[in-house]
């Protein structure tokens, strides 16, 4: 049984377990007016289009709180008042951005697909050829519901040569799955400090195109979601217009640094693809099934279906689990009873190989044999 005392590794889409030199990073204190302070936040801005290969056409520029203050920040501020967005949804954070969109009062139209289905960029550009009045699309990157990675280089070119514009949630993929601001036509990308970045929750961030950004003023449906005026303040002061997370700043920019060290988005891939990979035919060992097929799976996190067995019990797996320091997550599925591992986060490959002996004696210790699914009439819907 691992010390109680021990912090336990997170096996979550987020938060995310992180070094000890990230958390060190926020053992001091920063004035949020102070020359070096400053500086910091020039080079996160930096670094973020870096990544993203944004060049001198795209511009960074962070939030303070969650991811979803991100999303929302960018919608609200990218999507005119008169404008109407074509939401692509496949999974939870789809339906997050259309009640974004409805509590902004602006107009949009749905492209629903399964949970375990990518989207389909021929399907959006037939929608965009249906409707002239649609200006925008909006698409997740990896829904971490199921785990599943949409074609966002082929959307963004349906988009593209309609004249249209697109916005995506890149949450879940952004510092460990390529997106090349380069090659795929887009005005905005939203993405957190945590997740593939590896950074503390806290911030979150919009990288933008210069031109589109430009043409927001006005827009924004709250003062402090605002992304015009927090660009426009940034780019001349180089400082927050409130008061920074200065702490989760820091430990922000120190995370990057390791990210660097690691190969960047090549070397983070590579880590938590292998991560996937290991989870993904330890668990199948074991009889588990994943809900998708391996040419759907993104290395971010993986839902299995749960047990047939009559002595498996999900809170009991997660606590036992928990116990032996791992913590997972619960399903977030409609079509079929699940829960969900992930491989992001400052996890090794030895990491996910404990991770499976804990699981093992777990579901020894509960007495459960047969880790197939229910037949596919008898899964939960609803």
């Amino acid at each position: 049984m691992t010390d109680p005392t021990k912090v336990p590794l997170l096996l979550t889409p987020g938060p995310l377990t992180t070094s000890e030199t990230t958390k060190r990073a926020m053992l001091r204190d920063w004035g949020s007016r102070d020359g070096r302070f400053v500086e910091m936040n020039a080079r996160i801005r930096s670094r973020l289009v870096e990544l993203a290969n944004g060049g001198d056409r795209f511009v960074a520029i962070p939030l303070q709180g969650s991811g979803t203050f991100a999303v929302e920040a960018m919608l609200g501020t990218m999507l005119p008042k008169d404008g109407r967005i074509l939401l692509a949804i496949n999974g939870a954070y789809g339906h997050r951005m259309a009640r974004i969109v409805e509590m902004l009062g602006r107009s949009a139209v749905e492209y629903e697909t399964a949970e375990d289905t990518p989207i389909d960029a021929g399907e959006i550009g037939r929608r965009l050829d249906a409707d002239p009045t649609i200006t925008h699309v909006a698409v997740v990157q990896c829904e971490t519901t199921s785990g599943v990675l949409n074609p966002v280089a082929a959307i963004a070119g349906e988009v593209a040569r309609r004249g249209r514009r697109l916005l995506i949630d890149a949450m879940s993929a952004f510092g460990a799955l390529p997106l090349d601001l380069a090659r795929v036509a887009c005005d905005a990308v939203a993405a957190s400090s945590n997740k593939c970045l590896e950074g503390v929750p806290g911030m979150g961030f919009v990288i933008a195109r210069r031109e589109a950004m430009a043409e927001c003023e006005g827009n924004a449906h709250a003062l402090s979601l605002d992304l015009f005026d927090q660009w426009r303040f940034m780019e001349r002061a180089g400082q927050w217009r409130f008061t920074p997370p200065t702490h989760v700043i820091a430990a922000f920019d120190q995370a990057l640094t390791e990210h660097a060290a690691e190969g960047g988005v090549e070397g983070r891939g590579n880590r938590y693809r292998e991560n996937c990979r290991i989870l993904v035919d330890g668990m199948r060992a074991m009889g588990f099934e994943t809900l998708l097929p391996d040419a759907l799976q993104a290395p971010i996190i993986v839902t299995f279906h749960m047990p047939s067995d009559p002595s498996f019990a999900f809170q009991a797996f997660y606590d036992r689990l928990r116990e032996r320091g791992f913590v997972i997550y619960p399903g977030k599925l409609t079509v079929a009873d699940s829960f969900r591992i992930g491989c992001i986060g400052r996890l090794m490959p030895s990491d996910m190989q404990d991770a499976l002996a804990a699981i093992a004696a777990t579901l020894a210790e509960m007495g459960v044999t047969n880790c197939g699914p229910l037949p596919v009439a008898r899964r939960a819907v609803g």
